[in-house]
């Protein structure tokens, strides 16, 4: 009997993905990489039949090799029992998901119900966000009878209550207190104005400045010292204070009634040239008197 010499070409099946693969005898016991899974397999020896419909399966790299005549029929029984396997799981998410669907819409009512809820809540939560800081006070239009100037024979004091521009804002003041020597305007609330200034004249008494006239030119030394005051753009206060360099004159009337009468003309060396001008009648603050001691229980006699 002669035997058969095996067949040049032969087809086999990658063990992962089953896809078949044609390959040459002579590249039996090699390992190749499946052209669909990119899985290294074992090129399994080529049949001694010359029948092409015959299919043999490789392995997998450092997976055991089984018997070729043992592959073809164990194949034959995985795919389709695996197929078989998956309908169960197939009919069972369909009724979860029916039953789902189910539920959602015989309560559909309610859970409308809670999403109207929950509305209110969501619109509370952006009305409660913190709200802007609140506006300064309006801003008073800056005077044009008079100006800023640095020479005292300029300085013509307008019959008009005070005003003028302080830090490029303008002025009008609100109120004016003269405690001792210290001649303060303010506009705003005080304490904290939002605009103001302020003549330190250096007196014991309020009404020593009755019926004077104070005049104090740029070069001036050991001047009375002058503040002004404003707000910056996030509302907090700022102050600068100096000795020299500016321009006053301040006539007192008569003091009566708690008041001080009198005319101003002031003119700040700061960048902005803040000045202010006019007349004012300015409360007179009392100092605070300091409150009597109680008498002490009587010293027992010796």
């Amino acid at each position: 009997m002669v035997g058969v010499e095996a067949m040049s070409e032969f087809k086999f099946a990658c063990p992962v993905c089953g896809q078949h693969i044609t390959a040459d005898s002579i590249t039996s016991g090699g390992q190749i990489e499946c052209p669909t899974c990119f899985q290294k397999i074992v090129v399994p020896q080529a049949p001694e039949s010359a029948d092409t419909k015959l299919l043999v399966s490789a392995v997998q790299v450092a997976r055991p090799r089984p018997a070729s005549s043992d592959v073809a029929p164990s194949l034959a029984s995985i795919r389709p029992s695996s197929r078989r396997n998956s309908m169960p799981a197939i009919i069972a998410l369909l009724i979860v998901i029916v039953a789902a669907g189910a539920t959602v819409f015989h309560f559909r009512d309610r859970l409308l119900a809670a999403l109207h809820r929950l509305a209110p809540a969501e619109t509370n939560a952006v009305v409660s966000q913190p709200a802007a800081p609140a506006p300064l006070n309006p801003t008073h239009p800056i005077p044009t009878n008079f100006s800023w100037t640095l020479e005292l024979t300029n300085a013509v004091i307008p019959d008009t209550p005070v005003a003028g521009e302080i830090h490029g804002r303008g002025f009008a003041y609100e109120k004016a207190v003269l405690h001792k020597g210290l001649l303060l305007f303010g506009q705003g609330t005080p304490p904290a104005w939002d605009l103001g200034f302020g003549v330190d004249l250096v007196a014991r008494q309020s009404e020593e400045l009755s019926g004077r006239t104070i005049e104090i030119a740029p070069n001036q030394t050991n001047a009375p010292r002058v503040g002004w005051r404003w707000k910056n753009d996030q509302q907090q206060p700022a102050t600068q204070i100096i000795s020299n360099g500016y321009l006053l004159k301040v006539t007192f009337g008569q003091a009566t009634q708690g008041y001080m009468p009198g005319k101003i003309y002031i003119c700040l060396p700061d960048a902005d040239k803040s000045f202010a001008a006019g007349t004012f009648d300015a409360e007179i603050k009392k100092p605070s008197q300091p409150k009597p001691t109680p008498p002490g229980p009587p010293k027992p006699k010796g």
